[in-house]
């Protein structure tokens, strides 16, 4: 289907799936309000399957173009030179890549002897990057290994990116450091402190009672691995799939899942403190499994308006969560949730404030702290360098493994920004 019919069908899900609500009344029966509220169901998560085709329909036309200016430029480096007129190749001057020169090595059973001279070159060159990955030495080739191409590196970032909102720097305050030495935070909430009137000729009190009161938090630096990924000689000449963008993948999620839950839920002790823990309470719901939009505003407004002014502000809740708050309507009979126009680039909207899909997060359920909202920029993330991401092939000889190393840590600089919604 088109893109544009596909954007023409989501519009049209949105606007059927209320309508199915809005035949609900008080004066509705029973198995006739149940019939409507399935139908809502089944509309939104057709709805949702359309609005991730729209985003795969998208991305598969940018990778169709790559491919097509990639397969151009291959074309173009393979056409002979002929006398008067210009060429690529070896002889008009270009240099291996890398990232070709390894993908070589990889489908030829990791045996340097298979490549060129020029070819060992520039793979032995590419050993000594900073991005290397060995335990046993850091001066022979044969001790550990070669380091992955950097369009990998790339690949596992981008995939940690996209897998949990927590990574993404555009949602929280995120610190880049090359070493992993503890980073002290000072920390101050003076939002309760005013100043008090003053008599003509009186002196200044000078008690101390509004001294303002500082505390300090840390970010350190803690590691997690995503065990090594195996393949074997004969797998890596066969098949027909790209293995450092499938590896990409797989070794991306895996950093992308413990970084997205730790950031999340951590318990701050020995693993970073992540935002749900951390934030303070704002809203006790009434009933111990459900939501109302009332108990959603009373949450926005636990927060201090100064915090609601932030650019980072923002709700977070898990996809069930959201699929309870679709339904919900303000008390002149209004949806709450809004679900943006993916086609101009406006997200969806929950009381006219962003949200963020976290997986990592509970549900409605008894006890649990199923939302939170505030001040996303008060979260600090610290990240030591990027991930490190290495290949070994005499371990395993004669099959590969690859393996990647991540340092982060997460700490909430001020409590009083973000507070969660706990359910009774």
């Amino acid at each position: 289907m088109a893109l544009k019919a596909l954007i023409e069908k989501r519009g049209k899900l949105v606007a059927d799936a209320r309508a199915a609500l809005d035949e609900i009344t008080k004066n509705t029966d029973e198995s006739r309000a149940a019939e409507l509220e399935k139908r809502h169901d089944d509309i939104m998560t057709d709805f949702d399957k359309t609005e991730a085709l729209i985003k795969r329909t998208k991305a598969l036309a940018e990778a169709e173009k790559r491919h097509a200016d990639e397969d151009e430029e291959q074309r173009a480096k393979n056409r002979p030179i002929t006398p008067g007129a210009e060429g690529r190749g070896q002889d008009g001057g270009d240099d291996l890549e890398y990232r070709e020169v390894f993908h070589r090595f990889i489908t030829r059973g990791g045996d340097v002897n298979e490549l060129s001279a020029e070819e060992r070159a520039v793979l032995k060159a590419g050993v000594q990057s900073a991005k290397e990955f060995r335990a046993q030495s850091t001066g022979t080739n044969t001790a550990g290994g070669f380091t992955v191409p950097t369009e990998l590196a790339n690949q596992i970032i981008k995939s940690m990116a996209a897998w949990g909102p927590m990574y993404d720097e555009d949602i929280t305050t995120t610190m880049t450091t090359a070493s992993g030495n503890p980073i002290k935070i000072p920390t101050v909430d003076d939002t309760a402190v005013t100043a008090e009137p003053h008599t003509e000729g009186e002196a200044l009190t000078d008690d101390g009672g509004k001294d303002v009161t500082f505390g300090q938090k840390s970010l350190d630096a803690y590691v997690y691995d995503t065990e090594f990924v195996r393949w074997s000689m004969e797998l890596g000449q066969d098949s027909i799939f790209n293995f450092e963008q499938l590896l990409g993948e797989l070794l991306g999620e895996r950093l992308g899942r413990i970084s997205n839950r730790e950031l999340t839920i951590g318990a701050g002790t020995t693993n970073p403190h992540g935002i749900v823990t951390a934030s303070s309470l704002g809203k006790t719901t009434a009933a111990a499994a459900a939501i109302t939009s009332d108990e959603i505003i009373d949450l926005i407004h636990s927060v201090n308006p100064a915090y609601r002014q932030s650019p980072k502000v923002r709700f977070m809740f898990n996809d069930l969560t959201l699929a309870a708050i679709r339904k919900l309507k303000d008390s002149e009979g209004r949806y709450i949730w809004s679900g943006g126009d993916i086609q101009n680039g406006v997200p969806g909207t929950l009381l006219g404030y962003r949200y963020s899909i976290n997986q990592a997060m509970a549900g409605v359920a008894t006890g649990q702290r199923s939302m939170i909202f505030g001040d996303f920029g008060k979260y600090f993330v610290r990240k030591v360098g990027s991930p490190i991401i290495g290949v070994l092939r005499e371990r395993f000889w004669p099959d590969l493994g690859m393996a990647g190393l991540i340092r982060f840590d997460g700490e909430l600089g001020d409590t009083a920004a973000v507070k969660h919604l706990i359910q009774a």
